[in-house]
């Protein structure tokens, strides 16, 4: 089980706060036979990834963990992703050389909407840019997801929507 990044980015509040039916964790390689690539194409067009070509991706996030932090919430009783998200740190100069996070591609299974897991991602990739030291946070979404991010209040969150 090689994760991308360590659990101690993980903020136990909100693994606390999710029922004991779901696990917050990072990315890890096993994640292509549990459903990782399914979820996220309840997003958008995912393509046609072989298990070496996402094993060679997991590699290069965990490689760059400071950088890359994907995540995912895993129904415990299947073992199964059914919510995913990424964080990917900027590095500025402005802000004296500062870090910008920017928090892309949440996704959650269709099976699983509804029951707040894309809120509980976004709030978890907060946390790990704040915990990686980023003076912001960025969520880019398009114009018709704009209203579901406005209902997460996360304050510390800029959104722009194209």
């Amino acid at each position: 089980m090689t994760s991308t990044f360590s659990t101690d980015y993980i903020d136990p509040e909100i693994s606390k706060s999710l029922s004991p039916e779901y696990k917050l964790r990072p990315l890890q390689l096993s994640d292509y036979e549990s459903g990782y690539l399914d979820v996220l194409s309840d997003l958008t067009a995912v393509g046609n990834i072989s298990k070496e070509m996402f094993a060679a991706q997991v590699e290069f996030m965990r490689a760059r963990s400071g950088e890359y932090f994907g995540i995912v919430i895993e129904k415990t009783s299947t073992g199964k992703v059914v919510a995913v998200g990424t964080l990917l740190v900027e590095h500025k100069f402005i802000h004296e050389c500062g870090l910008v996070g920017h928090i892309e591609d949440i996704a959650v299974a269709k099976s699983e909407q509804g029951k707040k897991l894309g809120i509980k991602i976004i709030h978890a990739l907060d946390f790990i840019g704040k915990k990686a030291g980023c003076y912001k946070n960025i969520l880019d979404c398009s114009a018709h997801n704009e209203q579901f991010y406005v209902k997460c209040k996360v304050a510390s969150l800029f959104f722009t929507s194209a």
